[in-house]
């Protein structure tokens, strides 16, 4: 896999797991919550959003690592990513928090 497929690879990966948390009501999208009749919390989707944030971070770790090297980064590149991140999850908090109702 060449530089552009694996960032467009991630972008879209990225893209699909922000917007996860504000879609179902399973945690992770993978486990049913105790009690069916209850929906998540905000504390929980952005708990799940830190989570799905962490999984693209490896993913990209993971593709970098295959391409070659890995380059060392700051804080800035980690806070620029986060908000990236965010943004990219808005739509999914826009369907669950403000059009839905």
């Amino acid at each position: 896999m060449d530089n552009t497929n694996s960032v467009w690879l991630i972008i879209a990966v990225a893209a699909v797991l922000a917007n996860v948390p504000f879609l179902n009501n399973r945690w992770l999208a993978l486990l049913p919550k105790r009690d069916a009749t209850s929906r998540k919390g905000l504390q929980w989707r952005l708990l799940e959003l830190v989570v799905m944030y962490v999984v693209v971070g490896s993913i990209g770790m993971g593709l970098e690592y295959n391409l070659g090297q890995n380059a060392s980064q700051s804080w800035e590149f980690y806070a620029l990513t986060a908000f990236l991140f965010m943004t990219l999850a808005f739509p999914g908090f826009v369907y669950q928090y403000l059009w839905r109702r």
